[in-house]
């Protein structure tokens, strides 16, 4: 039997090489973004300027220490210099940026509205939007999302920070402590070799903390997953949860109860959970097994849940279904870049929706069929969906990837070897191999249908810009615009001209109208959210005049070249 991590024999023979290659790793990833942290701080905050500067110090001896240290346990008391010190430049950054944005004060005004015994859902707050930095959600319809969306217990969280001042600053302090909680906990409950890769992951690399300091409520359920990943294959081992097992399914309700993402890896997990105990156990103890787990994964979310659905049942619900059914235009690093950069536009983006949903099941499907080899991929597969979404944001992705290292490390391969998978008869037998090929073709194929209709689909309105007024030199203050739907049913468009990848503010309708019928051209007139849109100065930008409409979803693009907009003004 080997020696354990950490152990006398294990120091006799010194850490292994790839364990020092981690930690060095671990200490080299806490570089990044840290001069342009110590370059604010300098400007004004000394203190903060020479705290980072120490880190830096530690970062270098670490790296020196990594490579030459000869036990073991030294490496691994290493190993907790390098979290500390990653938790030390995390806190300074927070305390430089925790404005945090839109996410952070949607959270923050939500808590106020909560502690004040106001209603906390349907209900909008324009105001919130209009400071530096906090982007609005348009919607297909014309509008904006302007209420909080999300089930309740970040708010919850948030109350007792409140006292940090206005804006996003206890949504961000919220998160941000959550993420330093869930860095340590990760590190605590991996192997002691593994550690620093939850220090590289978490707080290393920048992308976590600065989930954080926006204030995504994701970020505290993704927390909550973590001591219901790390090693989820054994939960109910024997057929008992046990302590550990009740906790853990109280972290995945709380989970569930905090964001929507982990309502999507919670069938996996369970469907998971379920395969392995019946391969050990039989079928019923592993059904009373996942029946324990569901029951009081869902008692922790209805106890977090049970005021506001007692006390607003119709915005509650409309609340926390809201990222499902608010219909946001297009955004995010998906298929829907085709529709949005490469192809001007589609009359078929419900079919983005349609296809993001049916891979989703057809994973599942797929996971349940062959759970002995894609199991330790639980936490990875329920977001491949999202990239066909409407909302294929790398967030999505990125916020889960601590799950996915929990995964990687507790969970491998031969915990599945014993797992159950269902054979019905067509997938038995001596021909079981293209039978089972053609099962996957068929699970996937719906989603692939899906996703080419939404792709090939082409802009439904031709336009033309006639006119444009200048309110300066170097911006516009109104456009006229030709309109033709070449479709067969009358469309509502809501217009916006966006720079760059991102989105804006859609601009109103001054004359013309509303509706275009189908096979008409008409002539409208769009003035400029508050009254200017600025020409991008620099060469070769691009300007894209955009409509949207809700009744069907689509998208038409017309690119427009600044240097005419401004003869044409």
């Amino acid at each position: 039997m080997s020696a354990a991590p950490g152990s006398r024999a294990d120091d006799v023979r010194g850490p292994a090489q790839w364990h020092r290659v981690l930690t060095l790793l671990a200490a080299v990833s806490l570089f990044i973004g840290t001069r342009t942290v110590w370059t604010q701080a300098a400007t004004h905050r000394v203190v903060l300027a020479g705290v980072i500067s120490v880190c830096y110090a530690s970062i270098l001896v670490s790296g020196v220490l990594a490579l030459t240290v000869r036990r073991a346990r030294s490496l691994a008391r290493l190993d907790l210099v390098v979290l500390l010190t990653a938790v030390a430049l995390t806190l300074c950054t927070w305390a430089l940026n925790h404005a945090g944005g839109d996410e952070a004060v949607l959270t923050t005004q939500a808590a106020r509205e909560m502690v004040a015994g106001h209603p906390m859902y349907g209900q909008p707050w324009p105001w919130l939007f209009q400071g530096k930095g906090v982007a609005l959600t348009a919607t297909t319809t014309g509008g904006y999302d302007l209420t909080y969306g999300y089930p309740p217990l970040a708010p919850l969280l948030t109350a007792p920070l409140l006292w940090l001042g206005h804006g996003g600053a206890p949504a961000t302090a919220m998160a941000t402590l959550a993420l330093i909680a869930g860095a340590a906990l990760l590190w605590r409950l991996l192997p002691v070799p593994w550690r620093s890769a939850a220090t590289m992951l978490c707080l290393g690399f920048g992308f976590l903390p600065l989930y954080a300091r926006q204030g995504y409520p994701a970020i505290v359920a993704m927390v909550l997953l973590i001591p219901v990943v790390v090693g989820w294959p054994r939960i109910g081992a024997g057929g008992r949860l046990g302590t550990p097992g009740i906790v853990r399914a109280v972290c995945l309700g709380a989970a569930c109860a905090t964001q929507q993402l982990p309502w999507f890896v919670t069938p996996f997990l369970l469907a998971g959970i379920y395969a392995v105990r019946r391969g050990e156990l039989g079928a019923r103890p592993a059904r009373l097994v996942v029946l324990r787990v569901l029951g009081v994964a869902a008692t922790a979310w209805l106890l977090i849940n049970t005021y506001f659905l007692v006390r607003e049942p119709g915005p509650w619900l409309g609340g926390i279904a809201l990222p499902l059914t608010q219909g946001a235009i297009l955004h995010g690093q998906g298929l829907v870049d085709v529709s949005l950069y490469f192809t001007h536009g589609s009359d078929r983006l419900d079919w983005y929706g349609h296809a993001s949903m049916l891979l989703a099941a057809a994973l599942l499907a797929l996971f349940v069929l062959f759970v002995r080899r894609l199991g330790p991929a639980a936490t990875v597969l329920p977001w491949c969906a999202f990239y066909l979404a409407t909302r294929s944001q790398d967030g999505y992705y990125l916020m889960m990837t601590p799950l996915w290292l929990a995964a990687a490390v507790t969970a491998p391969l031969p915990e599945f070897a014993r797992a159950w998978q269902p054979r019905p008869r067509p997938l038995r037998g001596p021909r079981r191999r293209p039978a089972l090929l053609g099962a996957v073709v068929l699970l996937v194929l719906p989603a692939l249908v899906s996703a080419v209709l939404a792709v090939t689909g082409g802009p439904p309105l031709r336009m033309d810009v006639t006119a444009a007024r200048r309110a300066t030199a170097r911006s516009l203050s109104a456009v006229t615009v030709r309109v033709t739907n070449t479709g067969s049913g009358p469309l509502t468009p809501h217009y916006m001209l966006t720079t760059g990848q991102g989105m804006s503010r859609y601009w109103s309708l001054t004359r013309g109208p509303a509706t275009i019928p189908g096979h008409t051209t008409a002539t409208v007139e769009l003035r400029a959210p508050s009254g200017r849109f600025p020409l991008p100065a620099r060469p070769g930008a691009h300007i894209r005049l955009r409509a949207f409409t809700a009744g069907p979803q689509t998208l038409s693009t017309r690119d427009l070249d600044p240097a005419e907009l401004g003869r044409r003004g």
